[in-house]
């Protein structure tokens, strides 16, 4: 929380030379009140298109999924909308981009150079490796609601027949169709363990990321709702899918949403909720505040400090939520809200407005006030068909104290023909095996999805006699 033609040759061309100009591992640093903090660009350019992640090698943040804007010589723009991140700037040589690192209210200079991308060492041997052993297919579907194409991956065995299928929902961010984080892939490894079990999988690319199309910046839960429920027409448009029984797993706001397109449709064959939410967003992010600064150390003083001052700016917000002004609304609450708290720390890269400015810029985004606010009980209450909720005893975002409680109450009071919840122990956010579950650790360990968990999910979909 304290917290990127004239003819077909010429046209061929002029990707393959942009291509060798600007594909590669771009490094810099930026100046943040006296600390050099080093930021890095991985530009690649895959079928076509140009893909682009950032890592934060100090904050030990790497592939860090990107929105690219533009992508010539002359024009370069990446953005991360969740982080209120932008990068632009343009090539001044072969080996420079001359640009600006714009984050909330706060730019800074930003001057990278090509360099040799360094070995990450790290070892995800859950990885799926090709040849896999099953089909895969690159498709794209329409969400003629919004008017876009989704670009994803469908996987099914390398068999005749109308297979049961499984619809993976990503977490919150622009996330990619394996929704990668750190060098893990958790989806691939979830596609391909439930596609070698006689399940076709479908996973895409979020709007507006990588090979979406569409605008991440200004879409909802609601929104990224109605993609899943295209995905689902997509599939059972299809004459290799079983149309009465299609699924769907979804990942932390994954969660949140899968339960909303079952109220709203009775042809689900199936939910699985992973560390979804079962509580408004501002319940979720203030218990995630203090559940993270206890494991990372921070003092119990400093930790009820943060998060009574989150608290307190949500509630606030809540009731301001509707009005044009809200922006300034906030932000002379949370100036008049700091004065009260001595003790509260600010972070060392910003001053207070700035501080302010960038709370108040990510608290009022569309997708922030929905999430904050929406109560995801009703819609549990909706659902149709047998669903599965599991977190992970030591996940530290969504925790299943407050999540998964709420979640069987939902459920045991609503539409559900049946129902299991199940808390998974020492098991993370990410459904690793952990020591403390916060988020530091992600990176540095090796295992990508529990086998436990894999198995829990798969067995629980045998019973359902697919």
């Amino acid at each position: 929380m304290k917290s990127f033609i004239y003819t077909l040759i010429l046209f061929l061309n002029i990707y393959t030379i942009q291509a060798q100009e600007l594909g590669g591992y771009w490094l810099g640093s930026i100046d943040v009140q006296g600390q050099k903090l080093r930021i890095a660009f991985n530009i690649s350019l895959e079928e076509g298109t140009f893909k682009t992640t950032m890592d934060s090698p100090d904050q030990k943040a790497k592939g860090i999924p990107t929105q690219t804007k533009s992508m010539t010589p002359e024009n370069i723009e990446v953005q991360i909308p969740n982080m209120a991140v932008i990068f632009k700037g343009k090539l001044s040589s072969a080996s420079i981009i001359d640009g600006t690192f714009t984050q909330g209210s706060m730019s800074f200079p930003l001057i990278l150079n090509k360099e040799q991308a360094p070995t990450t060492g790290n070892v995800r041997p859950q990885t799926p490796k090709k040849p896999y052993l099953y089909h895969s297919e690159d498709v794209n579907f329409k969400n003629s609601k919004a008017n876009i194409h989704l670009a994803a991956t469908l996987t099914k065995p390398n068999k005749k027949g109308k297979f049961p299928a499984v619809i993976l929902i990503s977490g919150s961010g622009p996330q990619n169709r394996n929704e990668e984080i750190m060098d893990h892939k958790p989806f691939l490894v979830l596609a391909d363990y439930l596609t070698k079990q006689g399940y076709a999988v479908l996973r895409y690319d979020d709007r507006g990321t990588y090979e979406s199309e569409g605008n991440f910046n200004i879409a909802t839960s609601e929104d990224f709702a109605t993609d899943v429920g295209a995905a689902i027409d997509y599939l059972k448009a299809r004459t290799d899918i079983n149309s009465s029984k299609i699924g769907l797993i979804g990942h932390s706001e994954g969660g949140l949403i899968a339960p909303m397109v079952s109220s709203q449709r009775s042809d689900l064959a199936f939910l699985i909720l992973l560390a979804g939410t079962g509580v408004k967003g501002k319940f979720v992010i203030a218990d995630q505040i203090e559940a993270i600064n206890r494991a990372n150390g921070e003092s119990e003083e400093d930790n009820l400090t943060s998060t009574e001052i989150s608290r307190l700016t949500f509630d606030y917000l809540e009731t301001i939520q509707d009005k044009k002004d809200k922006q300034e609304l906030l932000s002379s609450f949370m100036k008049d809200l700091l004065k009260k708290y001595d003790n509260f720390k600010l972070p060392s890269s910003a001053t207070e407005e700035q501080f302010i400015q960038a709370q108040v810029t990510q608290l009022c985004s569309p997708w922030m006030i929905f999430f904050l606010f929406y109560n995801p009980g009703q819609a549990l209450k909706s659902v149709k068909c047998p669903t599965l909720a599991i977190n992970g005893s030591k996940d530290l975002q969504v925790t299943s104290q407050l999540n998964l409680l709420a979640i069987k109450n939902a459920l045991k009071h609503g539409e559900a023909p049946s129902f299991k919840t199940l808390e998974l122990p020492g098991l993370n956010h990410l459904f690793q095996e952990c020591k403390t579950g916060s988020p530091n650790e992600y990176e540095r360990i090796e295992q990508t999805f529990s086998p436990v968990a894999l198995k829990a999910i798969s067995d629980w979909m045998t019973n359902l006699n697919l």
